[in-house]
């Protein structure tokens, strides 16, 4: 069935026929006002996406207060298992903005959050739900997880080259608020009845570190929160948000970054900063919550996502000015110190720990991390533009290095999502074969030290082989 003309005129305004970020006139003149509009609408889509992407941090903390019999491994899996889904869809979502254009694409994925967010809300007011279920709904939160991918992507085409980083840093900083907003406003909103008798009634809950018996909440409000912002942005995207007829591409022309050695490079160091904030992110409400039993751990859990965000817009604009390696490779040494810190800091051998110094030390590790996420997103649109004016010349480089930047940018944000599950599920691991988080921390210590040798290597040392 063929559109009604009033709709495809809309489709037709919102296609961008003649796109040149890098013609001066061009952009002083309509470009930088329309990426803009983009890059405004993108980021609060990508809010909603990361917070419910990391809502089951918040819901796994709160489950055995309202009567679910859950192990802490099992747990541990309900909040590892959005980031394994997640990641797996940025896998495929990296590729979409070019075949189905970036408008189109934001507004389907940000509507397809309604799933888990209704799925979660209905499910959580009753103990009696199979855990099968509860994996089911983990996994869809994962459709959060994937935008990421699909929007940086989307907006890497809408900016010139020395304000990539800046663009990037700020769709992905601000939209990393997303986690820290979900932690922050989910002990608040579950403890007022807001949403009216369609939401459900009550449960009564348990809270750890406060005295007295069970209160009221409405645990539901969680994730029934999200839904009318959702439907929101979703239709802004679509009236509103552009696609780029040159930014169309099949998923064979993307295809060939899993040929370039740099894609791959740029995977791991990427795992090594976005996969510590994703994963830290998910991990730390139960860690706390394990270690320091008399802490209510969502008191304090949302000061490290928020940080991080903050911080990765800082990178993205520090990097466009002294060089993403040179940042990235002083980030992942200091993140190993903080992870040192982190370990002096544990209880244990008949010591309480300092819970102060876990918490410094943590706070840090997310500001570092999202230090990490903005410089080394900044690095991949130099890498691979500078390889394409190696092989080609004029326009055709020009083009292709932008092709290929963008799909490495949501390739390498699909491996480094890999590491909110790998980190959560590390710490469960450690804890129930040693009682301690310990030799997972251990390990991220000598990830960090090898994540600096490869940086040191190839872009940051002299004669490097695509300095950056």
């Amino acid at each position: 069935m063929s559109q009604p003309p009033s709709l495809r005129t809309a489709s037709r305004r919102r296609l961008l026929t003649v796109w040149t970020p890098e013609d001066r006139a061009f952009w002083v003149r309509e470009g930088h006002a329309i990426a803009n509009v983009n890059l405004w609408i993108s980021i609060p889509a990508l809010f909603l996406a990361f917070a419910v992407w990391q809502m089951w941090s918040v819901v796994a903390v709160n489950l055995p207060n309202l009567g679910f019999q859950y192990s802490e491994n099992q747990l541990f899996w309900l909040a590892a298992l959005p980031a394994l889904s997640g990641a797996t869809l940025r896998i495929f979502y990296s590729f979409m903005v070019p075949v189905f254009g970036g408008r189109r694409w934001t507004a389907l994925t940000t509507a397809s959050l309604l799933l888990p967010t209704i799925g979660v809300g209905l499910a959580i007011q009753d103990p009696a739900t199979p855990y099968s279920t509860m994996l089911v709904l983990a996994l869809l939160c994962g459709l959060g997880g994937g935008n990421f991918s699909s929007s940086m992507a989307n907006i890497s085409f809408f900016f010139p080259k020395e304000r990539k980083g800046s663009a990037l840093g700020l769709n992905a900083g601000l939209g990393n608020l997303g986690v820290s907003s979900v932690q922050f406003l989910a002990p608040i909103v579950i403890t007022i009845g807001m949403l009216g008798p369609w939401a459900g009634g009550p449960q009564q809950a348990r809270l750890s570190g406060m005295q007295g018996g069970p209160i009221e909440v409405w645990a539901q409000n969680a994730a029934f929160i999200w839904v009318p912002f959702i439907l929101i942005v979703s239709m802004l995207a679509w009236v509103a948000m552009h696609d780029i007829a040159d930014a169309r591409a099949s998923f064979s022309e993307q295809a060939v970054i899993f040929r370039r050695k740099h894609n791959w490079i740029m995977c791991f160091l990427y795992l090594g900063t976005f996969g510590s904030f994703i994963g830290f992110s998910a991990g730390f409400p139960l860690l706390i919550k394990l270690l320091y039993p008399e802490v209510r751990p969502l008191q304090y859990a949302w000061l490290g996502p928020l940080v991080g965000a903050l911080a990765r817009p800082f990178g993205g604009w520090l990097s466009d000015r002294i060089g993403g390696a040179r940042v990235t490779a002083w980030t992942f040494a200091l993140m190993a110190l903080a992870v040192v810190g982190a370990m002096m800091a544990l209880p244990g051998a008949g010591s309480p720990g300092s819970f102060g110094g876990f918490l410094l030390a943590f706070l840090l590790l997310f500001f570092l991390s999202g230090i990490g996420n903005g410089s080394t997103f900044a690095m991949i649109p130099p890498i691979f533009n500078t390889l394409a004016q190696r092989r080609l010349s004029g326009e055709r480089a020009e083009a292709e290095g932008a092709r290929e930047s963008a799909a490495v940018l949501g390739f390498s944000g699909a491996m480094g999502a890999y590491g909110g599950f790998f980190i959560p599920k590390s710490f469960g691991t450690s804890i129930e074969l040693t009682g301690s988080p310990y030799a997972a921390l251990v390990f991220f210590v000598v990830f960090y030290v090898v994540s600096i040798l490869v940086t040191w290597w190839y872009y940051a040392r002299r004669g490097a082989e695509v300095p950056c």
